[in-house]
């Protein structure tokens, strides 16, 4: 559950990464940033929303399609009374390029506060561009 759960945080966002480099995808930087700010509000399914419907999660037990169980996830390892347990914040995030219609991005996640031991990761999301806008269609979070 590790694995997925962390998935997400790379699920993850952007906080100030999106200034240092150009958006050569115009709306990606911004709904990660929406995905992070819904994270720390507690607000699960906003923090979500950057996923397609087709989205396959990797875990330790191998690629686990759909939102569903990455939502089950998070809620039972990184959510308490429908609150996180600890704010999400990214680093390090970079974009390259797969086609006009799609990109890998990796970088690291950082949760941390509510009194608990900080933790990181490294994430890498595959986005493809869909007509509801840049969605995630892969998450692979260790």
């Amino acid at each position: 559950m590790r694995p997925l759960a962390c998935a997400f945080f790379l699920t993850c966002a952007l906080s100030g990464c999106a200034s240092l480099q150009p958006d050569p995808f115009p709306g990606m930087f911004a709904a990660l940033q929406a995905s992070e700010d819904a994270w720390n509000r507690g607000d699960l399914k906003g923090h979500l929303a950057i996923y397609d419907e087709s989205v396959t999660a990797m875990t330790r037990n191998g690629p686990r399609p759909g939102i569903a169980p990455i939502e089950d996830a998070f809620t039972k390892a990184y959510f308490r009374d429908g609150k996180p347990k600890q704010q999400l914040r990214t680093e390090q995030v970079n974009v390259r390029p797969l086609s006009a219609g799609s990109a890998l991005m990796t970088g690291r996640f950082i949760l941390s506060g509510g009194g608990e031991p900080e933790q990181s990761g490294w994430f890498t999301l595959v986005w493809q561009r869909t007509p509801a806008g840049w969605r995630v269609v892969h998450d692979h979070t260790s």
